[in-house]
């Protein structure tokens, strides 16, 4: 694999990872801090996009090795999700 598409993959793996890290850690307002005027009362007090952004590089470091790991040592070969028979990619019946 050329390192171009390690880095477009990983990329897609970072993206991914960062809509499945940001729900996680949110902190709620605590009576202390005061509501900015137009904010919505549910808003979050706290959030930290540089910490969202290690923990997103964590989990997308991690899913894009098992994802390398699969394409260098195949564990789930490709042959296993072939779910079309033969004879209908071939043309011979249905």
């Amino acid at each position: 694999m050329r390192l171009t598409s390690i880095i477009a993959i990983f990329f897609l793996f970072w993206a991914l990872s960062f809509f499945l890290v940001l729900p996680f850690r949110l902190q709620r307002r605590d009576s202390v801090d005061a509501a900015v005027h137009g904010e919505m009362p549910g808003a979050q007090g706290r959030f930290s996009f540089g910490r969202t952004c290690g923990w997103t590089t964590i989990v997308a470091a991690i899913l894009f090795g098992l994802y390398y790991g699969n394409y260098v040592y195949q564990w789930v070969p490709v042959e296993t999700f072939d779910f079309v028979p033969a004879h209908v990619i071939e043309g011979n019946g249905s």
